[in-house]
């Protein structure tokens, strides 16, 4: 056989598919995404805008808990993502969307998931190119990275921007672990000088 025609050696790695849950986190409204990924391709599971209203603020907390405790079950996720508070003028509106989180998160962590925390400019990092971006934007970059068509509601569409953000950080991070696990070991005794 020529040299010409031959494959390059690779080491396949079998990845499994992973399900990641993403929440944008919201007193009034909390947008959940469920992704499926197994590092090289994604796609869209499910996803909703929880609308909460204008019930009193431990109500709407519970009914955050329950419809995620729900959807959880429903859809099995293993992970879940959740976007981090970003600092507000207003301590009030502050102090309720950290309660919002809160209950997700412990929605979360009583289905026995691990919850991972990214920052709304990480996230956008991670899915538009730049920290910076616009929810028009986000929006836009979701529906072409999902292959989704038609109108995509705002808090859904950073939900699903938050699980895209941790499908590539944790692939990245694991790639950097097969990385290291398959490098050489360094030299013991650190580098080696010639004796004068």
């Amino acid at each position: 056989m020529p040299i010409s025609a031959m494959k390059p050696w690779r080491r396949t790695v079998k990845v499994a598919l992973r399900r990641i849950l993403g929440i944008d986190p919201g007193s009034r409204q909390t947008g959940v995404g469920v992704i499926e990924t197994d590092g090289q391709h994604t796609r869209h599971v499910f996803s909703t805008c929880l609308r909460l209203g204008d019930a009193p603020l431990p109500e709407r907390l519970g009914v955050i808990f329950r419809e995620l405790t729900h959807i959880i079950c429903q859809h099995q996720p293993v992970e879940m993502a959740v976007e981090d508070v970003f600092v507000s003028n207003n301590a009030a509106s502050a102090l309720k969307l950290g309660q919002a989180r809160g209950a997700a998160i412990c929605a979360g962590v009583t289905c026995g998931l691990p919850v991972a925390e990214y920052s709304p400019k990480e996230v956008k990092q991670a899915t538009v190119g730049k920290g910076g971006a616009d929810k028009t934007q986000v929006q836009h970059m979701v529906k072409i990275l999902l292959g989704l068509h038609g109108r995509l509601q705002a808090d859904t569409a950073d939900a699903l921007a938050v699980a895209l953000c941790h499908a590539h950080a944790s692939h990245l991070q694991s790639r950097i672990a097969r990385a290291i696990e398959f490098s050489p070991a360094p030299p013991l005794g650190g580098s080696q000088r010639n004796p004068p």
